[in-house]
């Protein structure tokens, strides 16, 4: 596999322990991190700006008890190797209130320490120029090479970012590498925070902007806090939507939207593109969770035993050329990734809540009930493609493929 293909394309996840390079305080609850990935690993690191990472590491929890945790968090920086061979990655990590890693890594997290990093992944990539081809073939850039944009993307364009919060990581690095590639590119940003302190990279927004100041456009949108522009202050809601998209964002000119934040907003924005002649096909979003209480929780190690008297599934799934078979009881409707953890404990996975696309597989046989899907494509459903975290049997036997 080549180096574009593997960054580009949809490999297996694996994790690999990589030492904390750097922290760097972005604002009073966030961080930036950044880990060494030395030259026998850098091929595995490769990565389109974007994609995502899942960081894993063994923390105590409310009982006391130590087990696993894992959380993904975009890439936030363009990639970059040293002359040594050695590459970097770099993550941003903000506190969430109650969240068990996060609140550890900005409070504890400092270079030399070693955690598990994921193998990057993800589609929220740019796809401007691909004319509808598979994701792999629209390469944005190889690792430390995105000016090959301008030669490898074909047209220029214009890029249009709404984002909340955190949403703006894999954002900036999507924007710094599209700028760079073609000197008639243009990037419009709506980002909305709480308050000023709250911006995370507000400095290197501010860089872009000077760096580009007639293909960059910041719009800084803040809910809490009084601004001189009345359409700039105040929570984004379904009116001040539509003025921007009226007036600062001039949406027939847009190539390509990326939307990046909290279930509610990104939701919003596409309904109101949608309704504005958009075509889901220009429109790229990604969520790092859905903020909805009735969403079902995804399953990852949830004790089930099947008992011998106990109507079954009987799932079969193919990982790394090895084939799997466990049995699922069917009161138990637990997921099919649950279940074939039992017996492979290296199933991929990171949120397991239907958001990442980490635990994505093919179904080949029997069918399954997906509840909730906000990683896949509509032509990954087409070809039988599930999220394992969310899927559960419907048929007595089940047969899927993570390998494809």
């Amino acid at each position: 596999m080549t180096t574009t293909d593997s960054a580009a394309g949809r490999r297996r996840a694996a994790f690999h322990s990589l030492s904390v390079k750097e922290v760097r305080r972005l604002t009073e609850d966030a961080i930036e991190v950044a880990f060494r990935v030395p030259a026998d690993l850098a091929g595995q690191y490769d990565y389109l700006p974007g994609q995502y990472v899942a960081l894993r590491t063994d923390l105590a929890h409310d009982d006391g008890a130590v087990r696993e945790v894992r959380r993904s968090y975009s890439i936030c920086a363009e990639p970059r190797s040293f002359a040594d061979g050695s590459a970097e990655i770099r993550v941003a990590i903000k506190k969430d209130l109650g969240g068990l890693f996060s609140t550890w890594a900005n409070a504890e997290l400092q270079p030399g320490y070693r955690l598990d990093v994921m193998s990057p992944m993800g589609a929220f990539i740019s796809q401007h120029g691909s004319d509808g081809q598979d994701v792999q073939h629209n390469v944005l850039n190889s690792m430390n090479h995105p000016e090959d944009l301008a030669t490898r993307n074909g047209p220029s364009g214009t890029f249009v970012a709404i984002a909340a919060g955190s949403g703006i990581t894999p954002v900036i690095a999507i924007a710094r590498t599209l700028l760079a590639a073609n000197p008639h590119n243009r990037f419009d940003l709506v980002y909305a925070n709480k308050s000023a302190m709250d911006v995370m990279f507000l400095e290197e927004l501010a860089d872009l902007k000077d760096k580009y100041p007639a293909r960059v456009a910041l719009h800084h949108v803040l809910s809490r806090e009084q601004r001189i522009a009345p359409l700039m202050t105040g929570r984004i809601d379904a009116e001040k939507l539509e003025q921007l998209l009226g007036t600062a964002i001039h949406t027939q000119d847009v190539d390509e939207w990326f939307l990046c934040g909290p279930f509610e907003l990104v939701q919003l924005c596409r309904d109101a593109l949608a309704a504005r002649g958009v075509s889901p096909g220009h429109v790229r979003f990604e969520l790092f969770s859905t903020g909805r209480p009735d969403r079902p929780e995804g399953q990852q190690g949830s004790r089930v035993v099947a008992k011998e008297q106990d109507e079954t599934y009987k799932i079969t799934f193919t990982l790394d050329g090895l084939q799997g078979e466990v049995a699922s009881p069917v009161h138990a409707r637990e997921s099919i990734l649950n279940a074939a953890l039992r017996v492979r404990p290296d199933v991929p996975f990171a949120c397991a809540g239907g958001v990442c696309g980490t635990c994505r597989a093919k179904v080949t046989a029997g069918s399954v009930d997906m509840e909730e899907n906000y990683a896949l494509e509509p032509d990954e459903l087409e070809k039988g493609y599930v999220l394992t975290c969310q899927a559960r049997p419907t048929t007595p036997a089940v047969t899927v493929d993570y390998d494809v």
